[in-house]
């Protein structure tokens, strides 16, 4: 383009459009058509190529798109796979529910009092810890310091039932959030 704007200075105003015959239709005698003929064809040339990467990039992103959201399909259902297996896993385990601690003491007066917690309950969920994610103690003392004053959902085994109870872990008179005292189970 840079180059017909050169020519067409020097050629008294030719563009791409402008006719290069005069009025009775002969050629122009004001313009060297060779060289106008010649920008204009390579201008063509350069715009059809233009076009042509264009249409290329195009179809490039509609391919990425296209791969990107199988893609996303693909995560979606492997995801939904593994959910439900997980819930078909927990509920075959749901049978003989897996504990992973057990209450060794109760305050009086205790949040865990309030809660129904008693001696011997064998936890099986504590808020989102259970068996298959709990690894220390530590993983029950973060989700009470990052459940202070909201009530957790609390899973236990008690003389062979499944009970779940609601406990607030607060602050009150005696040590700790719960009042209790929790000890992994040995497997």
């Amino acid at each position: 383009m840079l180059r017909l704007g050169r020519i067409s200075t020097q050629q008294k105003g030719i563009g791409m459009d402008e006719p290069l015959v005069d009025c009775e239709g002969y050629p122009r005698a004001d313009v060297d058509l060779y060289q106008v003929r010649a920008a204009r064809h390579n201008i063509i040339c350069l715009q059809n190529d233009h076009k042509a990467v264009m249409k290329q990039v195009e179809e490039a992103l509609h391919q990425l798109h296209a791969r990107d959201k199988e893609k996303q399909a693909r995560d979606l259902a492997e995801a939904r796979r593994e959910a439900l297996s997980r819930r078909s896993g927990q509920g075959e385990s749901q049978g003989p529910p897996q504990a992973f601690a057990r209450v060794n003491s109760v305050s009086a007066g205790s949040p865990a009092s309030f809660a129904g917690l008693q001696v011997d309950d064998e936890i099986v969920e504590f808020g989102s810890v259970n068996a298959q994610n709990f690894q220390s103690l530590q993983n029950v003392g973060s989700v009470v310091q990052h459940s202070q004053g909201r009530p957790l959902t609390v899973t236990v085994i008690r003389r062979g039932e499944r009970q779940q109870l609601r406990l607030v872990p607060t602050r009150w008179a005696g040590k700790g959030l719960l009042g209790c005292n929790i000890v992994p189970l040995q497997r």
